[in-house]
This record gives C-alpha cells, sequence and structure tokens, in this order.
C-alpha cells in the first residue's frame, strides 16, 4: 500500500471517530451545533477514507497486480 493512501485511509478514520464523539457529546448535551459538526467531520473523514482507497486502488493498477 502506497503510505501516502495509507496516510489518507487513516486520517479519514481518525475523522469518523472524532466526528462520532462529537455527535455523541452534543445529543448529552443537547448541542445541536456540535452534533451537525460531528456528524460533518464523520462525513469528511468518510471521504478522506475513499480517497485513500482509490489512491491505493490505482496504486495496485500501476504496479501491474
Amino acid at each position: 500500500m502506497d503510505k501516502d493512501a495509507e496516510k489518507d485511509i487513516v486520517k479519514g478514520k481518525a475523522k469518523q471517530v472524532e466526528g462520532k464523539v462529537d455527535q455523541g457529546i452534543g445529543k448529552l448535551t443537547d448541542d445541536k451545533g456540535r452534533e451537525a459538526g460531528g456528524w460533518a467531520k464523520e462525513q469528511h473523514g468518510k471521504a478522506q477514507e475513499g480517497v485513500g482507497e482509490v489512491k491505493d486502488s490505482l496504486d495496485g493498477k500501476n504496479d501491474g497486480r
């Protein structure tokens, strides 16, 4: 796996966890802004993870896999 792709995947997963935590805190404290921000952060993490997976897939095609 390409280091750049791996970096995107790991960062994306971390952002998803951060987002879920923020959503949970927002729900517990009835803070709709924090809840919405957490959802957005989670979605950004999913997108970043997807970018990493695409990079990895393209790297595999270039290696002749």
